[in-house]
């Protein structure tokens, strides 16, 4: 592998730029750019769109057209090497006659069938490594699903400086203010799929769409329904369909698909839950739910990413926590976290933490 030089550098920021475009668009598919240059001229760049629509690539190629022979090309993700909805990547790359191809990182996709070694064995050097951290991700969804069969879990809390989401009544609405709602569904609307649970579903009636964000799509609907007690007039089922994870038979509630998995305690499987929802191809999976569904979460080990609100209020001990835990009797046994970022949405905090 060698040096990368700073135009290397550049060119891959500039690909990983253009993947960022498929941000809410490209499930369940990995998000992937592509620069193609002659010295250092750009000749060529694209990135993916949808499932089904052209690779970044193909996009690329085409815009590069004849003058890709002999160049280098600068892609976020290691090229395919099969033939799926489109034709293989790194094919097309040989058949260009381009010279040289850098990637961020290699494809944990096992069907991809490593592209980066048909290209070596066609003799086209193929480096990768380059923003490694950055591509990852970016694609932290994809990543998870190919390599632990389960989508990112990241959790989105909104609470005051005490930690308190709700009122010992349920009322939540709203805690945060606009800004801080408003980021929130920017981070719905790059989920594959946004969960909660029947409790919040009966408390605060919720539709989990996303809305104050431009997306040409919306995320797959779950809840986590034990009993069956969503009711059949709740918001949330309206529109596109509901998948519904339940623990024994029942009558599905109108445009809600249910599957049953039962543990031994009479609640949802969460495990499970989650290695269907990679099944299905979730790669981000966004977490809504109260603090007994986000307890039963953390405490099963199913969270991967913690998303929280803080406004500067108090609600006192009487109000709803954010993660109802067993009791501790050491400090040793806290959840511990590791700060991502910080920063200030409006008038409000956003802190992301991830297991330390």
């Amino acid at each position: 592998m060698s040096a990368f030089s700073a135009f290397d550098q550049a060119m891959m920021k500039r690909a990983l730029a253009l993947a960022e475009k498929g941000l809410y668009t490209t499930t369940p598919n990995p998000r992937v750019g592509c620069v193609i240059t002659q010295g250092e001229r750009v000749i060529g760049k694209g990135w993916h769109e949808k499932t089904g629509g052209p690779h970044a690539e193909a996009r690329a190629l085409v815009q590069a057209s004849a003058t890709a022979r002999g160049a280098t090309v600068y892609v976020s993700l290691e090229p395919c090497n099969h033939q799926g909805k489109t034709p293989p990547c790194a094919e097309a790359l040989i058949k260009a006659g381009v010279v040289r191809v850098v990637a961020a990182m290699r494809d944990p996709n096992p069907d991809s069938k490593k592209g980066g070694d048909a290209l070596t064995a066609a003799g086209i050097p193929f480096e990768f490594g380059l923003l490694e951290e950055e591509a990852r991700e970016l694609n932290i969804g994809f990543v998870s699903r190919m390599t632990r069969g389960r989508p990112w879990v990241r959790m989105k809390i909104a609470a005051t400086l005490d930690g308190r989401t709700a009122l010992a009544n349920g009322q939540s609405q709203w805690i945060t203010g606009p800004d801080a709602r408003k980021d929130g569904h920017r981070w719905r609307a790059r989920a594959c799929a946004i969960l909660t649970g029947a409790g919040t579903v009966r408390a605060d009636d919720p539709q989990l769409t996303v809305r104050d964000v431009e997306t040409p799509r919306q995320p797959l609907r779950v809840i986590a329904d034990s009993h069956l007690e969503t009711p059949a007039n709740a918001r949330i089922l309206q529109g596109d369909k509901v998948l519904i994870f339940a623990a024994r038979e029942g009558q599905a509630p109108p445009n809600a698909e249910v599957v049953q998995l039962p543990n031994a305690q009479g609640k949802v499987e969460l495990k499970k839950m989650l290695e269907e929802l990679g099944r299905r191809g979730v790669n981000e999976l966004h977490v809504e739910g109260g603090f007994k569904l986000n307890g039963s979460l953390v405490r099963e080990g199913c969270v991967d990413e913690f998303l929280i609100y803080l406004n500067p209020s108090l609600l006192g001990d009487s109000a709803q926590g954010m993660v109802n835990l067993a009791e501790m009797t050491s400090l040793d046994q806290r959840v511990k976290l590791k700060l991502r970022s910080v920063d200030r949405i409006g008038d409000d905090l956003r802190v992301i933490a991830r297991l330390a």
